[in-house]
Formats: structure tokens, sequence, C-alpha cells
């Protein structure tokens, strides 16, 4: 059980702000802000290199942390600045050409969607689109029948953007390894909030970032490749980090998930991405989804009680991402009006989640995000602005 009292003394900005925005970037708790204060507090006194090399260790010892997060061994982690960059860097070091088929969901995130095109449109590969279980999730069984010997990716999202629900990642992940066919996972939404193992998972690629569930810094994520995955991509570009010169026609890459990485980074956020996953699990991940899971039912249950308002929310399972509208309102204009009040929301377009937008012909939705630090009354203050906007 999660010590709700601790939690919140822990989380400076609930004292200032209802935050319902975590599947946007999520308040910090005091341990993440500490380690990256101090740590620039050190640069400014000693030199980036000079405090870099002090740190070495507690560097090093971040791919460690984020292997335990999901459940991977640390060569197999890489740090980047972002979920769309691991994303990107998985996908742009794989090779299509005309014929391959790529195999998504109809709840894909737009950016992703964007590199799909962008690399079918130059490589002559498609893109198709697997169908939906009534309930709004990935349809295992149409998946599986899509399957021949010209697919050459699975690429899905866990949590998508724009609705309540989580895709089942592990019926996914078997229908890809009984198949031998790559599987990319994107968690940009799902680490942090809930348990995650790849091993059980059985993704090869994922890619994830600090600054939602995980409560991390902005500017910092990370990429999981497999170690049966991992010599059979080449990044698109290599810096002296990622590989060596041996000669001047001949590179060697590094034999580790540390070929996508570039050598420059920040390591004050690589630290605080590393205290950010070590007082999640802290915490307890299965205890973090367990009262995300009550928090985001309460929130759904009351809204959809309120007048003129309409929860859009679809999924079996689903998670702590809340999507509404009011009827007659805008919900950019709802969005303003709640931080007149010191209510944090976010807005998510139709062109946030193309596929998934056309097919339930979705307008702008209010997307509010709970997580485990929310209160119940926090979840009653914002139902009842919501109601004084209709």
């Amino acid at each position: 059980m999660i010590d709700l009292t601790t939690v919140r003394v822990d989380t400076p900005g609930a004292a200032f702000v209802t935050h319902f925005n975590n599947a946007g970037a999520s308040l910090p708790p005091q341990p993440v802000l500490d380690t990256i204060v101090g740590y620039l507090n050190e640069e400014a006194r000693s030199g980036g290199y000079e405090v870099a090399e002090a740190y070495s260790d507690d560097l090093r010892a971040v791919y460690g942390t984020l292997a335990e997060l999901i459940g991977a061994d640390r060569s197999e982690i890489a740090m980047v600045d972002s979920a769309t960059r691991a994303w990107d860097l998985a996908f742009s070091a794989m090779t299509f050409r005309a014929g391959d088929r790529i195999l998504t969901t109809e709840s894909e995130y737009a950016s992703n969607v964007i590199a799909l095109v962008q690399v079918t449109n130059r490589s002559g590969a498609s893109v198709e689109v697997v169908p939906s279980r009534p309930t709004g999730e990935i349809d295992v069984d149409a998946l599986d029948a899509m399957i021949d010997d010209r697919v050459r990716l699975i690429a899905i999202n866990h949590v998508p953007t724009n609705s309540g629900l989580v895709n089942p990642a592990a019926e996914v992940g078997r229908v890809a390894n009984a198949h031998g066919i790559p599987y990319l996972l994107d968690a940009c939404q799902s680490v942090g909030q809930m348990p995650i193992d790849v091993r059980t998972i059985g993704c090869d690629m994922l890619s994830a970032t600090s600054r939602k569930f995980l409560r991390g810094p902005r500017g910092t994520g990370f990429l999981y490749v497999g170690s049966a995955m991992l010599d059979r991509l080449e990044p698109a570009l290599l810096d002296l980090h990622g590989a060596r010169l041996e000669a001047m026609d001949r590179i060697v890459m590094r034999p580790d998930a540390r070929r996508f990485e570039l050598w420059e980074r920040s390591a004050a956020l690589v630290l605080g991405m590393g205290a950010a996953a070590s007082y999640a699990m802290s915490v307890g991940l299965d205890a973090i989804w367990e009262r995300n899971a009550m928090l985001a039912t309460r929130l759904r249950t009351l809204l959809a009680t309120a007048p003129g308002v309409t929860v859009h929310d679809i999924g079996s399972v689903q998670g702590a991402i809340v999507t509404f509208t009011v009827a007659g309102g805008d919900a950019s204009a709802l969005k303003a009006a709640l931080h007149e009040q010191a209510i944090n929301v976010s807005v998510v377009a139709p062109s946030s989640a193309p596929f998934d937008s056309l097919e339930r012909e979705l307008p702008a939705l209010v997307r509010a995000s709970v997580h485990y630090f929310n209160t119940d009354r926090e979840i009653d203050r914002l139902v009842a602005a919501v109601a004084d906007q209709g």
C-alpha cells in the first residue's frame, strides 16, 4: 500500500497545483530535484567534465537501475533524450525493402506514424493497421492471421495518448515470438505507470521516456534492445561513443545497446532519470498500478455522471489516462479555464492519434491523467470545476 502522506510530502508541486497532466509531464519527487540541482551546483563549482568523471560510477549505475525497472540486462539499455528518439533509433536501424510489411495498431501515435510513412515511402514497404477488438485494444487473433513471410516488424504502443486503454503487449509478444518477427513496443505512457517486464512481454525493442509517469526530468529517455536483436541493428548514425574507428575505412560498433547513444548528454538529467526510476521502484510498481487504476476508474465514473460530459475511453483494461468532452464546449477553452483554478490537464488533438481519431470520429479531447500521488479530493475538485463549465 502506498503511504499517500509521504509521497505527497515528497512532491513539492502538489502544494501549488492539482496536477492531472502526468501523461504529459508529471510532477517530480524531491529526490529527483535534489539529484539534478545538486549535480548542477557541483558543475558550476568544479566544471562539467571534472564532475562527470567524479560521478562516473553513479552515471554507470543508472544503466543497472533502468534495467531493473523493466526486467532487462544493463547491456541492453541505451540512454537518449526522449522516447521518440529511442523509437526512431530502433526503427531507423532496420532495413526495409519493397514488398515488406509493417504491422501496427489503430491507436498508434502520430510521431510513429510519420516515421512509418516516411520510411515506407522511401523503401516501398507497406504499413498495415491491425483491426481492434470491439473493446478497443489491438485484436491479437487478427494480428496472427495477418502474419506471412513478408512481415518484417510489429510496432505498437502499449498505452495510447488519447484513450484509457492498455494494449495487450504480452499477447502481441507471443505472436511475434512464435513467428520470429521483431517487435518494437512504445512504452512511453506505461513505464512508471505499471510494472513492465520485457521478458514477459517478449518485445525485442522498447522505447520509454523519463518525463511522464516515471516522474523524471524532461529531455531524457531510454531504449531497450534485447541482446538477441542487437547485432541485427546498425544505428543510422554513429559517433565516437557508439563505435571506434579501427582504420580509415573500418569501424567497430560497441557490443551493447550503447551503440545507439551519442557522446554528449546532460549528466545531471541522466542521474535525475535514475533517481526517478529508483523512487518508482521504492514506492512499488504494483502498488502504483493498483492506485492509478482505482483513481482513474473513480474519475471516469464521476465524469460520466456530470451533465454534458462524455467520456471517450476504451479498452478492456484501462489505465491512468482519462479523456472526455463537454457538450458545446471547446477543449482548449476548458483547459485554460481549469488552469486559472490551478488544475492542470491537457488537450489531445485528433492528429495525435490519426488512425483512432478517424475511426472513432473524435474531436479534440480533454485529457486528465492521474497518478498515485493524486487524491480523491483532487478528483472531486476537477469534476466540480468541469461541471461548472458545462
